[in-house]
C-alpha cells in the first residue's frame, strides 16, 4: 500500500476499515474530557464496554444462587471454563480440548516445566532466547535449581549477532542442532517483549523435536496479536497472559495449551489439584488422582469465575470480529503505517533519530514496533506522555509502540507521528 503522511489520508483509511466500529466497544481513557492516544495494548489492553455486563451477570448469580451457582443457572460455574475453551482455541490454532483458562502466566509456566522439563544425566539442557522477559528467566533458573543443577551449565541463551538487534532463525536452529545430544527443553517466547520479534515457532518446534527435546512457548506478546497454529505445528505446550492484546483485566487469567498427543502420557509428571480431577467422579472425594481428559487435567483450583467472565467479555469480541485473522490483516496495515510515519519523521530530521529494532518483515513481527531514540529517549517518551500519548518505556533505551487493531486507528498513528516530531529534543 502507498501511504501518505497527512490527516486526510489517515481518515480515509479509517473510513475504509471494516473493523473500525470495534473501537466503540472499548472504553478509551480521557484527560480533561478528551480521549488519549493509547498505544500500549502490548502492556495492558483497554477495557471492553461489555466487561461490566459479563462480571455483573456472575455477581447476580452469586447473589441469587450462592453455592448452587456451581450447578444451576444459564452458565453453571462448574462448566464455565468449557464455554471459554471454544472461544480460546481458534486464537492460538488449537483444539478446544487442548486449551484451558487457569491461574496466571508464571504459575502456568512453572506447572508446564513440571511436566515437560525432565532432566537426566544425558538430556538436561534448556535453550531460550537471550533477553527473555525476566519472569521467564527466573522461572527457568529456579526450575533448574529445583532439580539440583547449575543454571550456568544448563541454560543456553541465544543472543543476536554482534551489531544486530534480533535473532536469526538459522542461528536458533544451529544452536538446537549443536546441543541436541544434551537438550531436554526449548522454551522461547512467541514474540520477544523487548524487540517485538515474532519467532519462527514452527521451525523451532520441528528442530527441537528432531533433537529429542520438548518445545514450549511463552505467548504473552503473541496471543491475541498474531495467528498461530499450535496444534498443527506440533508444539508441546504454551502459556499466555490475557491482559495485553486480549483485554481481559489487569493481571487477568492465563491460558494454557497442551498438545493432545500428551493427554494419555502417564509418564508426564504434573502437580495435581482438585479441579484437574476427572469431573465425572470428582465429588466422590476418593484418593488417587485421576486426571480429567485434555488440558483441563492440568487445572488445580476451582475456576476463578469473575476473572474468567472478564476474559470472556473480550473473547466474544474476537469472535464477532471474525477471528484473529481479520484483526491481523488490519494490524499489519496499522503497523506498516506506523513504520512509514517513523521513517517520515527521520526523513524530515535528515537523520535516523529513531531506529526501529523490530523486524521490517511483517511476518516477523506483530503489532509492536520497538524504537531507540538517537538521544534523549526517556525525555522524548515523557514528552509524549505529557501530550496524552501513552506508549511504553523499557530500560535501558526502548520506546515500545503498539497500535492494536481492535481500538486504535490510523489517525492515532498519524497524530503520534506529529507529536513525536514536535517532541524531538
Amino acid at each position: 500500500m502507498h501511504f501518505e503522511n497527512n490527516l486526510a489520508f489517515a481518515h480515509a483509511l479509517d473510513q475504509a476499515d471494516p473493523l473500525n466500529k470495534f473501537r466503540n466497544d472499548f472504553l478509551i481513557p480521557k484527560i480533561d474530557g478528551k480521549e488519549i492516544i493509547y498505544l500500549c495494548g502490548n502492556s495492558l489492553g483497554l477495557q471492553p464496554k461489555n466487561t461490566r455486563l459479563f462480571i455483573n451477570e456472575q455477581l447476580d448469580n452469586w447473589e441469587n444462587l450462592a453455592v448452587e451457582g456451581w450447578f444451576e443457572g444459564d452458565s453453571p460455574w462448574m462448566f464455565y471454563h468449557k464455554e471459554m475453551q471454544k472461544l480460546m482455541a481458534p486464537l492460538v490454532g488449537a483444539l478446544p480440548s487442548e486449551v484451558v483458562p487457569m491461574n496466571n502466566l508464571s504459575v502456568n509456566l512453572h506447572l508446564m516445566m513440571v511436566s515437560f522439563y525432565r532432566p537426566d544425566q544425558k538430556k538436561f539442557k534448556i535453550i531460550m532466547e537471550g533477553g527473555a522477559f525476566p519472569s521467564d528467566q527466573y522461572i527457568v533458573e529456579s526450575q533448574v535449581r529445583f532439580h539440583g543443577l547449575n543454571p550456568d551449565k544448563v541454560i543456553i541463551e541465544i543472543n543476536p549477532r554482534m551489531g544486530e538487534e534480533t535473532l536469526r532463525t538459522e542461528d536458533i536452529l544451529a544452536s538446537i542442532e549443536e546441543h541436541s545430544n544434551e537438550l531436554a527443553l526449548i522454551m522461547f517466547a512467541g514474540i520477544n517483549y523487548y524487540t517485538g520479534q515474532f519467532f519462527d515457532m514452527k521451525s523451532i518446534t520441528e528442530a527441537g523435536h528432531k533433537a529429542g527435546a520438548y518445545v514450549g512457548f511463552d505467548l504473552a506478546h503473541a496471543a491475541g496479536n498474531v495467528p498461530m497454529s499450535l496444534h498443527d505445528w506440533n508444539v508441546d505446550f504454551a502459556c499466555w497472559c490475557t491482559y495485553k492484546y486480549m483485554n481481559s483485566s489487569p493481571g487477568g487469567i492465563s491460558g494454557v495449551f497442551i498438545h493432545e498427543k500428551h493427554f494419555e502420557n502417564n509418564e508426564l509428571n504434573r502437580f495435581a489439584g482438585w479441579w484437574g480431577y476427572d469431573e465425572k467422579t470428582r465429588f466422590k472425594m476418593a484418593k488417587g488422582f485421576i486426571p480429567q481428559a485434555g488440558a483441563e487435567g492440568w487445572q488445580l483450583s476451582c475456576s476463578p469465575v469473575l476473572m474468567m467472565a472478564a476474559h470472556k467479555a473480550s473473547l466474544v469480541l474476537f469472535e464477532e470480529a471474525g477471528g484473529i485473522e481479520n484483526l491481523r490483516q488490519k494490524s499489519i496495515n496499522l503497523t506498516a503505517y506506523l513504520e512509514f510515519i517513523l521513517h517520515e519523521v527521520n526523513k524530515k530530521a535528515g537523520s535516523e533519530l529513531f531506529k526501529i529494532i523490530t523486524p521490517s518483515n511483517y511476518k516477523e513481527r506483530g503489532a509492536q514496533l520497538s524504537i531507540i531514540a538517537a538521544k534523549n529517549g526517556k525525555q522524548i517518551f515523557d514528552k509524549l506522555v505529557n501530550q496524552n500519548i501513552i506508549g511504553d518505556w523499557r530500560e535501558p533505551n526502548v520506546i515500545r509502540i503498539s497500535p492494536v487493531p481492535f481500538y486504535n486507528t490510523f489517525e492515532d498513528v498519524y497524530k503520534f507521528g506529529s507529536v513525536l516530531e514536535n517532541s524531538i529534543i
